[in-house]
């Protein structure tokens, strides 16, 4: 049983909105350690395209939950949660402040809502019928109907992931209700302030397509081909943004240039996706800089040096 709500402080929003070096900044600032919030990022091997945060930026300020799974394991949002409560629990601990920096809705959710997750016992039979479905009609079509059944899902279903669409589809289908509303709220744990970051849509176009050509100079091919060889082409992670189509560019079925051209498209609706997302849940503070952060976090904590009310 809790005694007192630990105060934590959540960073927000959409991929390539500077999450990371806000993060790493307050925490420099008031002696906290990271928790991560991205559900790519908790694979080894997969650094370049999930734009992990460097070994020196590691370094500077403790992170966790990264590279605590190899590419063909599976991952739930039940996992993520338990984890990140044991590892938010050690944290407070030691007498430092939590900072939940990420851009994976869910996760973000079900930590700061407390959802209870049930677990769905799988239906071989429906996902095979679910899988054949796709393999007739197309990916779109399955999504569509996934949209009809549970409108949310829009919004937290990667349309692009066959393996995310089968498995909401599959809960949504075998319980009759939506895969999103399969949670429920209990007492949050945590005395939460949730900064934001909201760019420009122009600056965030142009700050994903940088990134992406960054990622390609840096040897994101070369890490595809690794993990292709170590963990087989149908490891679960390879169903990421970016990496699929760097599959398909290694299967011959798009030129690098396409496959580039694909990632900065896909990412970006991915981006506006969780920008949906986050802007539904009130309680975001958006912040366009390090200072309006600071005066946030200075308030919540109620003096200058970051330290626990």
């Amino acid at each position: 049983m809790r005694s007192a709500k630990p105060k934590i402080i959540a960073v927000v929003g959409p991929t390539a909105s500077g999450k990371t070096t806000l993060g790493i900044a307050l925490a420099k600032k008031f002696g906290g350690e990271i928790v991560s919030a991205d559900s790519r990022q908790i694979y080894r091997g997969m650094d370049i395209g999930t734009a992990k945060p460097t070994t020196k930026e590691r370094r500077a300020v403790p992170h966790h939950l990264i590279d605590i799974k190899d590419p063909d394991e599976d991952y739930t949002v039940a996992d993520y949660k338990r984890d990140a409560i044991a590892t938010i629990d050690g944290i407070v601990a030691r007498g430092k402040i939590p900072f939940l920096v990420g851009g994976t809705g869910l996760y973000i959710k079900a930590m700061l809502e407390n959802l209870d997750i049930p677990k769905t016992v799988a239906d071989p039979k429906l996902r095979a019928q679910i899988e054949a479905d796709i393999a007739r009609d197309g990916l779109d079509a399955s999504f569509k109907k996934l949209v009809a059944l549970d409108p949310e899902a829009e919004y937290v279903v990667d349309p692009k992931n066959p393996r995310r669409v089968v498995r909401a589809l599959e809960v949504a289908i075998a319980t009759g209700e939506p895969f999103t509303a399969q949670r429920t709220k209990s007492e949050p744990l945590f005395d939460t302030l949730t900064l934001g970051l909201d760019p420009p849509p122009e600056v965030l176009r142009e700050r994903i397509d940088r990134r992406v050509d960054m990622m390609l100079r840096d040897g994101f091919v070369g890490e595809v081909k690794a993990i292709i060889e170590k963990y087989g082409p149908s490891a679960p992670a390879l169903s990421a943004i970016g990496y699929q189509e760097i599959v398909n560019h290694l299967n011959g079925i798009i030129s690098l240039a396409e496959a580039a051209a694909a990632i900065k498209i896909n990412t970006w609706h991915y981006a506006k996706r969780q920008m949906t997302w986050f802007r539904k849940t009130a309680a975001v503070h958006w912040v366009s800089n390090e200072g309006e952060a600071l005066l946030l976090m200075e308030k919540f904590f109620d003096n200058k040096t970051g330290a626990k009310q």
